[in-house]
Order: C-alpha cells, then structure tokens, then sequence
C-alpha cells in the first residue's frame, strides 16, 4: 500500500521534511518560553541573556526618561524583538505554520502525479494519510506547546517584575546617590560623554601643532598693595630740606686759600618762608 512513497522518493522526502520542521519549531518555541518563564521567577539573578537585556533596557530608559509611564507596552515591543539570530521568535512561530502547508502541498503534488501515470486511488491513499496524520500531529502538538499561553504569562512576569520590584529599586537608588553625591551626578552622566569625547579627540589631533605655553609669576594681591604702599609712603614723606650754602666772596691775589674748618656754618640761618616754599615746589613739581 505504502510502495508509492517509494516509487515518489523525491516528493515524499519533501512531504516528510516539511512536516518534521514544522513540528521541531513549534517545540523549540515552547521549550524557549518556557525556559524563560522559569527564569522571570527569579529575575535578579537570571542567567538568561534576553532577560538581562530587558532589564539593562527597562533601566536606562527609566533613567533617562524619568520613568516609563506603560510598562505593559514596553514588555509586548520587547516581546515582539526577541530573536534568535537574524530570525525573530514570532518568525519562527508563522514559519512553523508555513513549513506544515508546505508539506500538505507536497502531498497534494504527490497525488497528482500518481493520477496522472495512471495509479488508482488505492495507490495515492498513502499520500492523503500521511498529510492527514501530520496534520492531526501538528495542531496536537500546538496545543499541548501553547506557544501563545506561554508568551502570556512571560508578558505577565515581566510586568510583575518591572513595574513592582524594578521600578522602586531603580527610585531607591535614584535617592540615595542624590543624598550622597548631588543630582549633578546624573546630569553628568548625560552631559559628559559626548563632549568629553570630541575633547578629547580634539587634543589628540591638536597635540602636535599646539605651541608651547609660557607662565608668568605673578606677585600675590596683598603682597602688591604691601609694596605699593612702602613706595607710596617714602614718596609722601616730607624730605630734608635743601640747605644752600652761602656763596664765598672772591679771594685777591695771592691770598691764601680759606680754612673749609672755619667757613662759618650757616645752616641756622635758612628762614622758616624758605622752608615752606621749598616743600610747596616739592608737592607741586
């Protein structure tokens, strides 16, 4: 009965291909999810690198945005951008649907070529069980897996998670650095990177042609006005002053030079209008 799946090698190999695909990722789905469900449990210390990354996500968002006002949006984007190398979860979940259409047309095709070389219908039986039972196989195995529960109750978890047990650390945090450090602390944070990086590619590329920069020692403030004072007290002190001597009368011929021991000191005789005059000229020169 079964002789025509050997004598159509080509199209039962595709048939059964096709079926076993589809059936192999619908249990890889479920086995996924259900791994995940596991480790939302515990997701303070979940291993799972998906749920790491949904944390270190839900925590920079928060920070940066103030908080996130629908968790429950955030999780169904997250959900919807989980993948498995190039290929999304909810690829693999509609290629899996695919792959078991793929194979009722490859028993469909079956059947028709064996019409056409003229087998009876007892011949292309086989081909109708088959897609039949792999039918019945698939939407059991649908069923039992329950890809669509499973992504459910991970949706629940998540939000369970973030919004009641994140969510207050990540404010508890928040105030506790501000208590310590300061709110500039995360103004920093957000402000530094970027200019700190142009600045320092700056100085890289400008490190060669930049000249070499002179200092100048300058005296302190007080230790200036100190100095400045000493000079303007010794210009302001009254000084001595000027004592003209009398003008010596011409000596005749042949006379002996005068004693300079007893030229008369006359520095008594300058009048006290001189004295004035002299200091006014002083002040005003």
């Amino acid at each position: 009965m079964f002789r025509v799946f050997q004598e159509e090698k080509l199209i039962t190999i595709a048939m059964f291909t096709c079926l076993g695909i589809s059936i192999i990722l619908r249990i890889f789905l479920g086995l996924l999810y259900r791994n995940m469900i596991k480790e939302a449990d515990n997701m303070a210390i979940t291993k799972n690198r998906l749920l790491r990354q949904c944390k270190t996500k839900f925590a920079s968002c928060y920070e940066m945005s103030g908080g996130v006002a629908n968790i429950s949006v955030f999780v169904d984007k997250f959900l919807g951008r989980m993948a498995l190398g190039h290929l999304s979860f909810d690829t693999l979940y509609h290629l899996s649907g695919q792959m078991m259409l793929l194979s009722v047309v490859c028993s469909g095709i079956g059947v028709c070529k064996s019409i056409l070389t003229g087998r009876t219908l007892g011949d292309v039986l086989p081909f109708y069980i088959a897609s039949f039972f792999g039918l019945y196989a698939y939407f059991s195995i649908s069923t039992v897996v329950d890809v669509s529960g499973k992504k459910r109750v991970l949706k629940v978890n998540l939000v369970d998670y973030l919004e009641n047990h994140l969510s207050p650390r990540i404010d508890v945090t928040r105030q506790d650095i501000e208590m310590l450090y300061g709110e500039s602390v995360f103004e920093e944070k957000q402000g530094s990177r970027t200019p700190a990086r142009g600045r320092r590619r700056k100085n890289a590329r400008g490190a060669g042609r930049r000249p070499e920069q002179r200092t100048l020692e300058l005296m302190p403030i007080g230790n200036r006005l100190a100095a400045g004072g000493e000079e303007l007290a010794e210009m302001e002190a009254p000084q001595p002053p000027f004592q003209q001597m009398p003008p010596v009368p011409p000596q005749p011929e042949g006379a002996a030079a005068p004693d300079p021991s007893a030229v008369p000191d006359d520095s008594a005789l300058v009048t006290e209008e001189e004295l004035e005059a002299l200091l006014k000229e002083f002040l005003t020169s």
